[in-house]
């Protein structure tokens, strides 16, 4: 026979509150045994890496800081003023200018 959903929420509750309960049952158990074997070994809260100053392993590495692209000197320039860095693409102008006889050494800014 089908639930309601009123009655599956109660069993969601009572079920969160029982495993609620174990876990605090079972970490009482871990936390016990974890102070036995403090006092077994004598260790020191340093040793657990615990303690002020101790540097740890999982510390969190710097990032390198972000280099912003910056605009490239400009080593072409046609009479219009138009200039080009002679990285990337060649530009639609320089294309023409060489097209119409120019050399590159002519346009060199």
């Amino acid at each position: 026979m089908p639930k309601t959903l009123t009655q599956l929420q109660k069993q969601i509750d009572s079920l969160q509150r029982k495993a609620e309960e174990l876990r605090r049952t079972e970490a009482a158990g871990v936390i016990a045994r974890i102070k036995e074997a403090i006092r077994h070994y004598d260790l020191t809260a340093a040793d657990l890496g615990l303690g002020k100053g101790v540097k740890t392993a999982a510390k969190k590495t710097k990032k390198a800081p972000v280099r912003k692209a910056t605009k490239g000197k400009a080593k072409f320039r046609d009479e219009t003023g138009r200039t080009w860095t002679g990285h990337g693409r060649r530009p639609q102008w320089f294309i023409d200018a060489l097209a119409a006889g120019k050399k590159a050494e002519d346009l060199r800014a």
